[in-house]
């Protein structure tokens, strides 16, 4: 009886263990889902591919992209970004449609800064083509001492961005306003120069002298309706990100997105009247 005991015991152990290795997720490989898209040689694979290096400097930049688009679902990437002095360039993340003129895109922008400066992330919303939806935030945290987890949720319901699971953006399917139903996305991330722009409106230039710049991704995951795919997925109300607790925002979730937006929002497109004496449409959709 004492070695059943074990046996069943043991038996239990490996099924729990698998069991939370399932729910975790899938950490892949790079390869698996990704392909580079602009300069190969300055994309290096790191740890046997489970993670990469993204370098910029005097000569370029460099980006991937996902192999496939997907139709809802959700994307995360844990990245750690360019130290120090990081004025002057962009690593952005995002997801994209692909299209010329009526283009969906849902985009994460981490804006570097003079060194001891927080770094800002900009997030904006293209929806029937139409963009010009930029907040701003100050991460609260160093994001290139460590990897920190950055995600994107897109279902039939709303659009949340995610640091660290805390979300930092919500952008509801009310009815009032576009919102990406019909068109795949694919998966993007790149590396580049913008001092024209990304720090203090471009008043502050990169420091060519500190090149060159890195990035680090890992823990890649996309989960979602890959197109071309079955047809009737991204319409299926029984895939998890369209389930009841991920239609909205949950209690916790609520108060860390009004603890952000207090404490961290440095400019929201809504509230600038300069650019929209009234406010859009979605704007009033609240979370």
């Amino acid at each position: 009886m004492a070695i059943l005991r074990n046996a069943i015991a043991l038996f239990v152990l490996l099924y729990c263990l698998v069991s939370c290795s399932c729910v975790l997720g899938r950490p892949a490989t790079f390869l698996e889902d990704f392909k580079v898209t602009w300069s190969d040689a300055h994309l290096r694979q790191i740890e046997g591919g489970r993670a990469i290096q993204l370098v910029l400097d005097q000569n370029s930049g460099c980006g991937f992209a996902s192999k496939r688009q997907y139709l809802f679902g959700r994307v995360s990437m844990k990245i750690k970004l360019v130290p120090g002095d990081s004025a002057g360039t962009v690593t952005a993340f995002y997801m994209n449609s692909n299209t010329e003129n009526v283009r969906d895109e849902l985009d994460f922008e981490f804006l570097g800064n003079r060194t001891g400066q927080p770094y800002t992330v900009q997030t904006n919303i293209y929806a029937n083509g139409k963009g010009d939806r930029e907040q701003r935030v100050n991460l609260w945290f160093d994001p290139a001492a460590d990897y920190h987890l950055y995600t994107i949720l897109w279902n039939h319901h709303h659009i949340v961005f995610y640091v660290d699971d805390v979300p930092i953006r919500v952008y509801k399917n009310s009815g009032r306003a576009p919102f990406p139903m019909n068109q795949p996305m694919g998966v993007y991330s790149t590396l580049w120069e913008a001092d024209d722009w990304a720090t203090r409106g471009g008043l502050e230039k990169i420091d060519w002298s500190k090149a060159p710049f890195y990035a680090y991704y890992r823990d890649f995951d996309i989960e979602g309706c890959p197109v071309p795919g079955p047809a009737n997925c991204a319409s299926n109300p029984g895939n998890w990100w369209e389930a009841n607790n991920y239609q909205a925002l949950t209690a916790m979730e609520a108060r860390r997105y009004r603890w952000v937006r207090l404490n961290h929002m440095i400019y929201d497109y809504c509230t600038d009247k300069s650019r929209y004496p009234v406010p859009p449409p979605e704007c009033l959709a609240g979370i």
